[in-house]
């Protein structure tokens, strides 16, 4: 067996800047620190978390006033931080700057009387943190064909964003979709789709050719790590998802395959290293190669605690 190592793979700027947040805030703040939903998309983060004694809740009304509360890398609706600070909470805001700008975008054209189109996926925590941005005036639509019947008074001035972790394709179409119901429509000025997720689906297309299986390792509520398997499987290449070595199935593979590993970005190294570790287990492994197809080095700074 060969394994081609996609490279980027795993942990982006954003998601290290907020695992980064919330080991600050253990080491500086008195105890227990709140989270609010998942800090990011990964069941080994949130239980190497919740083991230092991080509390990760759905619902304010569980978290007492006054405590440490941090915002995850997704982002929150305006309503959210408002209650926090209502009820007197120290709020640290680990949302991911990327995600920001998709808010800073919805709040511009809100104000300046645009109807907005969010694309995204429906309940999924970025869709709901900007959707509270202009509640009014966003409306989400998910595929083509909703793009197509959409709606709006002929004298609407209208522009759209996106959510940051979408298949590029996929939104793409969508996109071309709205761009043709809708010709005068604006568009932001540079890709909501961040830089990350854009680079581990090209590293996918680039590799894809080459592998007769990929493994994708993400958790199951990973958005971005759900589209790169999708798009190993657009371009004809079988793949799975796969949250740890467990899961691992020896019955997709054969000794002679050619096996591509990719990794979202919020999945640890250590996790994709020991899903390597079980195909060694599985298979003699003959080569193995890692394809560096982008460099990234983007860095984004943590917040002030005060």
């Amino acid at each position: 067996m060969k394994i081609i190592m996609t490279a980027p793979r795993g942990f982006c700027a954003g998601v290290d800047r907020a695992i980064a947040i919330v080991d600050e805030a253990i080491r500086l703040l008195p105890p227990p620190i709140y989270v609010n939903h998942e800090i990011v998309h990964n069941s080994h983060v949130i239980k190497s978390f919740r083991d230092k004694g991080v509390i990760f809740v759905e619902d304010l009304a569980t978290v007492p006033d006054g405590a440490s509360l941090i915002f995850n890398a997704h982002g929150v609706p305006p309503a959210l931080v408002e209650e926090a600070k209502r009820r007197g909470m120290k709020t640290i805001d680990a949302t991911c700057p990327l995600v920001t700008k998709v808010h800073f975008e919805a709040i511009r054209y809100a104000k300046a009387g645009y109807d907005i189109i969010l694309v995204g996926h429906a309940g999924h925590p970025e869709v709901i943190g900007v959707l509270g941005e202009a509640p009014d005036r966003i409306h989400l639509v998910e595929d083509a064909a909703a793009a197509a019947k959409m709606e709006f008074p002929a004298s609407a001035r209208l522009a759209y964003i996106t959510q940051t972790t979408l298949s590029v394709d996929d939104c793409r179409i969508v996109i071309d979709a709205l761009k043709q119901r809708f010709p005068n429509i604006e568009e932001p000025k540079k890709s909501d789709i961040c830089y990350a997720t854009t680079n581990r689906q090209e590293a996918i297309k680039i590799v894809a050719g080459e592998v007769q299986v990929f493994l994708i390792v993400g958790s199951r509520n990973s958005s971005n790590s759900n589209r790169l398997r999708e798009v190993s499987e657009a371009v004809g290449c079988p793949a799975f998802l796969v949250n740890s070595a467990d899961e691992v199935d020896a019955s997709w593979f054969r000794p002679e395959h050619t096996v591509g590993i990719s990794a979202g970005a919020s999945t640890p190294e250590h996790v994709v290293q020991s899903v390597v570790g079980r195909l060694r287990q599985l298979f003699p492994i003959d080569s193995f190669e890692e394809r560096v197809t982008r460099i990234e080095d983007e860095q984004f700074s943590l917040p002030r605690f005060n």
